[in-house]
């Protein structure tokens, strides 16, 4: 596999860790040319914020040779039990697996791993298309050392639209129902005197200012009123984190909704190339009547066109607070995730 960057078994926050610019440019860079169901969830704008915000306690398995790599995090109930999981665990969006010869260099780390361990890990693998070239050359490398096992409730169905053709393609892709209903939310819009601002920082302060403004509407939402958003620990330093490595990139997108000069709404999100990454929308609940959402959206994805943006990744469609995506998304993919379990142990 050539000569190897190894960085084996880091523990801390990422900044500490020695993860260099380049390690950075080249993990974006094969998150996004390998063909992933989500490729913003495989970069370091994801995987990175979630290892600060959630678990920066657990040691970092990473390996980069000749543009592939391993991106593990140790998870280490006791010395006899011990798993590796990509590093964002809990969605299991992303792959830890990156590049065309990944599933080899795995298999060129499995002696090391086994010196490292007295009892071998079990290993968690996301990010897995049914059916496709990474499941099958798992299936071809490991099945005769190792179980493969489908764990079912950490799969996902994730969906995204087509931005192809500009918004008018985008338009064209929608049932007439819905293309007059958006007409009317416009025409909503502004006979109630609502606004529009973009916002696209690309600096430090920058992002932490836009942070702020989304965190006072967060506030004021059902979410924030619950207790349950955007504006509770760990999510608000996994976002503000994200929001701000996506800045120093040019890569966030926010919009506001505002009504006399107050912010009511927002919607985030990043870009991973040409593709777009939504990652949360919130609008104060004394709007709640006012599909603010809709409007959000409509404003986003217009935006987006502009920018020549390919397709919008809205994430999982399943379960009833993910039902409005129906409406926005026209196509899906499956993504599962598998453990490696080493016969005999």
């Amino acid at each position: 596999m050539g000569n190897n960057t190894v960085k084996n078994l880091l523990s801390g926050k990422s900044a500490d860790l020695g993860i260099t610019p380049a390690l950075l440019q080249t993990w974006t860079r094969t998150a996004l040319s390998t063909r992933q169901v989500d490729p913003y969830c495989c970069t370091p704008f994801w995987q990175l914020p979630f290892h600060d915000a959630f678990r920066p306690d657990r040691r970092l398995l990473i390996r980069e040779s000749s543009n592939n790599l391993l991106l593990f995090a140790e998870n280490r109930v006791s010395a006899e039990n011990v798993v590796l999981t990509p590093i964002e665990q809990n969605w299991l969006f992303g792959c830890p697996l990156l590049g065309k010869q990944s599933v080899e260099l795995l298999a060129d780390t499995v002696d090391e791993i086994s010196r490292h361990y007295p009892t071998f890990p079990r290993i968690v693998i996301s990010g897995i298309r049914p059916g496709g070239v990474l499941a099958k050359r798992l299936l071809n490398t490991f099945s005769t050392e190792f179980h493969l096992f489908l764990l079912l409730e950490s799969s996902s169905t994730q969906c995204n639209a087509s931005l192809a053709g500009g918004f008018d393609g985008f338009l064209s892709r929608r049932s007439s129902r819905q293309r007059r209903k958006l007409k009317k939310l416009n025409q909503s819009a502004t006979d109630q005197g609502i606004d529009f601002e973009q916002v696209a920082p690309t600096t430090r302060e920058e992002a932490e200012q836009t942070f702020s403004r989304m965190l006072a509407i967060e506030q004021t939402s059902w979410k924030g009123l619950q207790q349950c958003g955007m504006d509770q620990e760990p999510a608000t330093s996994f976002y503000k984190n994200m929001i701000t490595r996506l800045a120093s990139s040019r890569r966030a997108r926010t919009i506001f909704a505002q009504h006399e000069g107050n912010d009511i709404g927002y919607i985030f999100g990043g870009l991973a190339g040409n593709l777009y990454r939504g990652q949360q929308f919130s609008y104060s609940e004394a709007w709640k009547n006012a599909s603010i959402g809709n409007l959000l959206q409509i404003e986003q994805i217009q935006w987006l066109c502009e920018e020549q943006c390919k397709r919008y990744d809205m994430g999982p469609i399943s379960g009833e607070k993910m039902a409005y995506k129906h409406h926005w998304a026209e196509r899906q993919g499956r993504l599962e995730s598998w453990m490696l379990v080493k016969r005999g142990h």
